[in-house]
């Protein structure tokens, strides 16, 4: 709203202070279930049932398939058949029938058709779950980050629970998330009703809208979809492997020690303004993409020893590594689109990157390191580390050279607030 003077003045929530709890807690159970699993599930896999590089990178790519299927479900089941609150209750509920039967398989068969099944179900639950918060709000620009946060605090929390039981080798992770995962679809039902609003298209039909599909015939944003795309290939080396490769290094406490990169992502949230205005679109993408390179410089030449500072280095640049790339392509986004496909352009996005990325990267990250496997079940890591920061440094130099867009750099500071907190902290 705006003053009589016409300066904007915030709005207050449209909703009592109970309904924001509510909502925290759902984000914070939410990313709870995620962290709880996803980071530990390649030492696991490795340590406990011997699974070979690709058969891991699998299992952590399966994620990558279910945000391709997200949209079929979120976009079409949600908004045309059934309460977002009810959706949300009967998909949690099957993932965690289907990761308490992953944590009890053993061949590689069984626990990544589960898995992927799972993410089947679990990844259009993060578009539900904002879906569900932005409708109960007058101003989700305003109302929505501070709710947000309990999300990654989730993430945190799982991380020093598993890491502090020492489950990092064991199946506890995936229990512990299924039985989060009940709790969540019980508390799911509790929350504000929020029916299908049974219009538009499908969000698939959505997402290639010919005003979506016009953005690709501007050079700059075909660069820039490229470079995400590239940039997420080898993004799943962290992903997949850090812990294993922290708990083969003898690190104690690698899933505690992990949290601390989503504590770097809150600080550089903060900073993210400061440094927009300073260098820019082309600026903060380069960082994003120079930071994953060094943070794998970094695990290549660190140890449990007197390499531990590097270590912890590698792991705290994942605030820069996160915010300044995924935050800044989404306000980069949000300036190029039209207003009416905005949301459509950055499902599309999502899809691109944590979709056929990920799922690359999950093939050629699970290849480069069971071609670095060496006898007793340990893996020359420096080699793989350095893999992932050619990878890196190839794609930071090509972007260096190729993109170019001046206009989209003037005032784009204004959409700092609004896309960070549509972040999707999904792989916090």
């Amino acid at each position: 709203m705006h003053s009589a003077s016409g300066s904007r003045v915030f709005s207050p929530p449209a909703r009592s202070t109970n309904i924001r709890i509510r909502l925290a807690a759902m984000l914070f159970g939410e990313y709870f279930i995620w962290g709880a699993w996803y980071v530990t599930v390649g030492t696991w896999l490795g340590s406990t049932l011997h699974f070979s590089g690709t058969e891991i990178a699998l299992v952590a790519g399966s994620t990558a398939i279910g945000a391709l299927v997200a949209p079929l479900i979120a976009g079409s089941l949600a908004d045309r058949l059934f309460a977002t609150e009810r959706l949300l209750a009967v998909l949690h509920l099957l993932g965690a029938v289907l990761l308490w039967f992953a944590s009890a398989a053993h061949g590689f068969m069984p626990v990544y058709a589960l898995v992927l099944l799972y993410a089947c179900c679990y990844m259009p639950t993060l578009a539900l779950t904002n879906t569900l918060a932005f409708r109960q709000m007058r101003d989700p620009g305003v109302e929505f980050a501070p709710l947000r946060v309990f999300g990654t605090v989730g993430w945190i929390v799982a991380g020093l629970l598993v890491g502090r039981l020492a489950l990092e080798a064991t199946a506890a992770p995936l229990r512990i998330a299924a039985g989060a995962s009940i709790v969540m679809a019980v508390y799911c039902l509790t929350l504000p009703h929020t029916p299908p609003l049974g219009t538009g298209e499908a969000g698939l039909r959505r997402m290639f809208a010919p005003e979506v599909l016009a953005l690709f015939r501007d050079r700059s944003f075909v660069v820039f979809t490229a470079a995400s795309l590239l940039i997420c290939i080898p993004l799943q080396f962290y992903y997949a492997f850090t812990n294993l490769f922290l708990h083969e290094a003898g690190v104690h406490n690698a899933a505690g020690k992990m949290t601390g990169g989503q504590f770097s992502e809150l600080g550089c949230m903060l900073l993210i303004p400061w440094f927009f205005r300073r260098f820019g679109v082309k600026g903060m993408l380069l960082s994003g993409m120079a930071a994953w390179a060094l943070r794998y410089v970094l695990f290549a030449f660190g140890n449990n020893g007197s390499g531990m500072s590097l270590l912890w280095i590698g792991i705290l640049l994942h605030g820069i590594c996160y915010d300044f790339f995924f935050v800044t392509g989404q306000i980069y986004i949000d300036r190029k689109a039209p207003l009416v496909v905005r949301t459509a352009a950055q499902g599309l996005m999502t899809q691109i990157t944590y979709g056929a990325g990920m799922l690359i990267g999950s093939y050629l990250s699970g290849a480069v390191v069971d071609h670095y496997a060496m006898s007793g079940g340990v893996h020359a890591w420096r080699s793989i580390w350095l893999v992932a920061a050619g990878c890196s440094a190839t794609v930071l130099a090509l972007f260096w050279a190729t993109f170019h867009d001046r206009a989209t750099e003037t005032g784009v500071a204004t959409t700092i607030a609004e896309a960070s907190a549509d972040a999707p902290a999904t792989l916090a």
